[in-house]
Order: C-alpha cells, then structure tokens, then sequence
C-alpha cells in the first residue's frame, strides 16, 4: 500500500507487480503517479508525456537548424573561394 502524493489517498499497489518506473494512476484523483522506490514502496508524480514530447521536438528542431547553417557555411565557403 502507498500513498498518493497529489491528494494522500491510499493506493492498493502489489508490490511483486510493478517495477521501479512502472506508471499508474491514482484510483480517487486519477493523477498520473510513478513507482520511485519499491522497497518501501513509494509513489511519486508521473512526469509528463507531452513535456517529454515537446522537449523531443525541439531537440530536432535544433538540430535541423544546425544542419542548414552548416550548409549555408558551406555555400558561403565555395563562393568566397570562388
């Protein structure tokens, strides 16, 4: 048995069930928890997937970017050689 960190209601978890990571969610809020700790079991908030998604579009959207400049570097190269 945990805890729910969001509104402290007990959260019926089998222990030999999850693993250190596993996503679940709260049966009285619904808030999103994660198991941190299994030994005692704890449960803390679960991150958010669209934080995780918008940090990965950016991470492509850098590098994207990094390419073009690298190509316009290039350009501007062969034409001062030029």
């Amino acid at each position: 048995m945990a805890s729910c960190p969001e509104c402290d209601a007990d959260v019926e978890v089998d222990e030999f069930d999850v693993d250190k990571g596993d996503q679940l969610s709260c049966p009285e809020c619904g808030t999103n928890l994660e198991v941190t700790s299994l030994s005692p079991l704890e449960l803390d908030l679960a991150p958010d997937d669209d934080d995780e998604d918008e940090d990965e579009d950016d991470d492509v959207d850098d590098a994207e970017e990094d390419e073009d400049e690298e190509e316009d570097e290039d350009k501007e190269d062969e034409d001062w050689e030029e």
